[in-house]
């Protein structure tokens, strides 16, 4: 018979990277049901607490909220927030796991499954004698980038100051195409987030397998990249996204607003909308948002536009709703497209997305985002804004044929992109009969049956199963 076994997993914190941890434990237990899965969560300091609002959840799979480790944010880069973070957290990890050893000693202690931003947290499990897993919340190509920037400066010896000003394309076996420096994580541009990059990379090699949130068909030459033997073994189990919740912390305004979009959308035609959405972190300035707004109007295409208010200058913090969009917007606009849009703030983005009136999505092409439309069969016109999103937009439009270009190289806060640019992104997102939306149509389909029973995502999660 066999015994129950423990899995523990370590997210980075953030909503992306928690919602895909929670369905890659639900498909896991729901596959073996000798598994109990425990989900540690850090809180960001100007994040809202966690609590699970889905119902649906097996009863094998536990959340522990750790406590608080408070940073000052100012003036770090990320990647050294992040790494500052998750070292604050050790000491917290290494208190929850013994409390968990002593409430369950009859089940085994099998690994700890951690995020690529929680590599720290291998230390943790080698004190446990226990191997760790990275679970890789991006795609097989991107991660193939952070191991051929790894490459580069400890097999190939390049220093970082050379690796951070590089300027010319780029050869990264999983990806066809070089890949030109102006698409390269915008981190890797300082010497500081360069070095952590290269750090994380060198922590992913030490791990006992990789899961990545992709699946084979929609990424087979990437997969095939890491597989050659120099790498842990890598197992592709996505899509792995929440297609019921949009967020997981809807409130009962929230659910007004959703329902008050769906009713909009459900009197226009099928696919006639354009959905433009940036992401939880996603938001522009005034002399942007007065772009898109022209490029919206000119188009004559019908909108929903997610329109979000910067969050606080100069300090981390989320985008929020605006009070009055109208001080954004050029004077009038929200008479003179009355009949064809509508400009909302937070946005129910699944929901919206799996509408049928919708016909084409402008993304930052977060991951998530890029999954979710890809499931839902909505092509995309890509204009990534931070993290890996230049990386996923090259990826979409020039390996893949699955999306329209509005920008793949574009740096927040270093240009305006102009309306006529965003205007023909969006007609070439919204062609009837166009390639790209007959090829997302067919990605869509091989998407939804890579999680099935013999699906390629399904037979690879067995294959993890089996070696835990």
């Amino acid at each position: 018979m066999k015994r129950s076994a423990q899995l523990v997993f370590i997210p980075a914190p953030g909503a992306g990277h928690i919602v895909s941890t929670v369905e890659i434990a639900k498909q896991l237990v729901a596959q073996d049901d000798q598994l109990f899965i425990t989900i540690l969560i850090m809180k960001l300091p100007f994040d809202k607490l966690f609590t699970n609002t889905d119902p649906s959840i097996s009863h094998r799979i536990s959340f522990v909220n750790l406590p608080e480790f408070h940073i000052d944010t100012q003036g770090l880069a990320f990647t050294s927030f992040i790494k500052t973070f998750v070292q604050g957290h050790k000491t917290h990890v290494k208190d929850a796991v013994t409390k968990l050893l002593a409430e369950s000693a009859q089940v085994e202690l099998a690994g700890f499954v951690i995020d690529m931003f929680c590599t720290p947290m291998i230390n943790v499990a080698d004190e446990f004698q226990i191997p760790s897993y990275l679970f890789f919340t991006s795609g097989a190509a991107t991660l193939g980038f952070w191991f051929q920037l790894q490459s580069l400066h400890d097999e190939q010896r390049k220093d970082v100051a050379e690796i951070t000003g590089w300027d010319s394309e780029l050869i990264v076996p999983s990806f066809i195409n070089p890949v030109p420096a102006g698409v390269w994580p915008e981190v890797t541009r300082t010497k500081e987030g360069a070095t952590d990059f290269i750090d994380f990379a060198a922590g992913f090699r030490q791990t006992k397998g990789i899961l990545i949130n992709t699946f084979r068909e929609l990424e087979p030459h990437a997969l095939r990249s890491l597989s050659d033997g120099k790498f842990p073994p890598v197992y592709s189990v996505g899509p792995l996204l929440n297609m019921k919740s949009d967020d997981g912390h809807v409130g009962s305004d929230q659910s007004i607003q959703k329902s008050d979009i769906l009713e909009w959308l459900d009197d226009q035609p099928p696919s006639s909308v354009v959905f433009l959405c940036f992401g939880s972190m996603g938001s522009f300035d005034e002399a942007q948002v007065k772009e898109i707004a022209c490029a919206l109007e000119q188009s004559g295409q019908r909108f929903l536009w997610s329109l979000r208010q910067p969050g606080p200058k100069g300090k981390m913090g989320m985008p929020s709703d605006y009070v009055d969009v109208k001080l954004v917007l050029p004077e009038g606009f929200l008479d003179r497209t009355a009949g064809i849009g509508k400009v909302i703030g937070w946005a129910p983005q699944v929901a919206i997305l799996a509408h049928l009136a919708v016909g084409g999505f402008v993304s930052h092409c977060g991951w998530n985002s890029t999954l979710e439309s890809l499931w839902c069969g909505v092509p995309i016109a890509t204009w990534p804004l931070y993290a890996e999103q230049q990386l996923n937009a090259f990826g979409l439009v020039k390996e893949l044929g699955l999306g329209v270009e509005i920008k793949i190289d574009y740096k927040k806060g270093s240009e305006v992109v102009s309306s006529e640019e965003i205007e023909r992104g969006i007609r070439r997102v919204m062609e009837k009969d166009s390639d790209i939306r007959a090829r997302v149509k067919e990605i869509s389909e091989k998407s939804k049956k890579a999680l099935t029973d013999g699906g390629s995502s399904y037979s690879s999660l067995g294959r993890f199963l089996d070696q835990i």
